[in-house]
């Protein structure tokens, strides 16, 4: 790929991705402290939501059509409230701290903006 020119950023470039990225680094972390019988439960749907809103951002920057880029981000913006579902009931189960709780379902909550936004601007 040295040399050729780049007529646009690879997904891992986006800044929505990276954020989301970045998210889910902070979730691995925090589910690292879960109680070890939740690790097929709660641990596992958590990674997997907040894991899927990512693939899924790059999975739509792959997509030809805008109207199918947007499909599948209209997909990952379902998993960003599914993993904050999820925040919410290790919140109720005191896996997690208040505190750890709303920090991580503010930086879901800018997440969706972003991505509203993002969306936005493909339909444009």
């Amino acid at each position: 790929m040295d040399g050729l020119p780049t007529t646009h950023k690879d997904f891992h470039q986006l800044d929505i991705w990276r954020n989301g990225y970045e998210a889910l680094m902070k979730i691995y972390d925090v589910t690292a402290t879960f109680p070890p019988d939740e690790r097929y439960s709660i641990t596992s749907q958590i990674l997997r939501s907040a894991n899927s809103t990512i693939a899924n951002i790059a999975e739509s920057h792959g997509r030809f059509s805008y109207n199918d880029k947007i499909r599948v981000l209209y997909i990952a913006r379902g998993e960003i409230c599914e993993t904050r579902s999820h925040l919410a009931v290790a919140l109720g189960r005191k896996y997690i701290s208040k505190d750890r709780f709303i920090t991580l379902n503010n930086i879901y909550c800018q997440l969706s903006k972003n991505l509203n936004l993002y969306i936005n601007s493909l339909k444009r």
